[in-house]
C-alpha cells in the first residue's frame, strides 16, 4: 500500500478535478487510502472490472468499491452497492436492473466515511 507522501506526490500529476477531489477526500479516511492509492496511480495501470467479476466476488446486499471503471460485460444477479470512479452506461443499467444501487466512490466516502463493510475490487 502507499504512504500518503506518494499518494500527494502522484496526484500533482492529474488534472481531472473530480478525481483529485475524490483521492483527497479518500486520504483524509483510514479505510479509504487503499482506494487513494489506487486513484493516483498512473492511468497504464487504471482498473477496470466487468459485472460479472463483481456478482462473483460479491454477496447479496455487499458495498463493492471499483477504484476504476465498471464495465457491462456479463451480468449481474445479486442486489450490490456498487461505487465506482465511472461507469459505463449499460452497466450502471444491469446492475440498477438487478435492483442494486449505483454511486461515485465520493458520494460513498460521504455516506460512509469510516469504510466499513467496504470490500476493494481490482
Amino acid at each position: 500500500m502507499k504512504t500518503k507522501t506518494q499518494i500527494e506526490t502522484q496526484l500533482r500529476r492529474k488534472t481531472n478535478p473530480e478525481l483529485v477531489k475524490t483521492i483527497i477526500e479518500a486520504k483524509k479516511k483510514e479505510k479509504w487510502v487503499e482506494v487513494a492509492g489506487i486513484l493516483s496511480s498512473p492511468r497504464v495501470k487504471k482498473i477496470d472490472v466487468n459485472i460479472d467479476k463483481i456478482d462473483k466476488e460479491a454477496k447479496e446486499g455487499d458495498v463493492i468499491v471499483v477504484p476504476g471503471k465498471v464495465l457491462s460485460e456479463g451480468e449481474i444477479s445479486k442486489k450490490v452497492k456498487v461505487a465506482a470512479f465511472s461507469f459505463s452506461e449499460k452497466a450502471k443499467e444491469k446492475i440498477l436492473k438487478a435492483k442494486g444501487e449505483v454511486l461515485t466512490i465520493m458520494e460513498e466516502i460521504k455516506k460512509n466515511p469510516t469504510g466499513k463493510g467496504i470490500k476493494i475490487i481490482k
